[in-house]
């Protein structure tokens, strides 16, 4: 499940944004930051100081972070806004 322990992570879900890319509140994500997010990968990112599970999207020049749940809107991402991107998501573990 994990390719370089020092640059992984786990990080628990809360919220209903992902469920239908099978990412379910409660759910746990291993997360490598030693990863390059690509268009259409999910990852653990921090916009303007808040801490969300999206899929980026990157469009002629437009980043997007996209909900996988059609009741939560996806996020375009301001010019001026601060967005780091902690990690890509590798493994979510669903507990039943």
């Amino acid at each position: 499940l994990i390719r370089d322990i020092t640059c992984t992570f786990l990080v628990r879900v809360s919220g209903h944004s992902m469920d239908g890319a099978g990412i379910a509140d409660g759910d746990e994500l291993v997360v490598d930051r030693s990863l390059v997010p690509a268009d259409g990968s999910v990852v653990v990112a921090i916009l303007d100081g808040e801490l969300t599970v999206k899929r980026l999207r990157l469009d002629n020049g437009t980043v997007r972070l996209a909900a996988e749940n059609p009741d939560y809107p996806d996020i375009v991402i301001p010019e001026l806004a601060e967005l780091s991107v902690w990690g890509v998501v590798t493994r979510c573990l669903h507990y039943v």
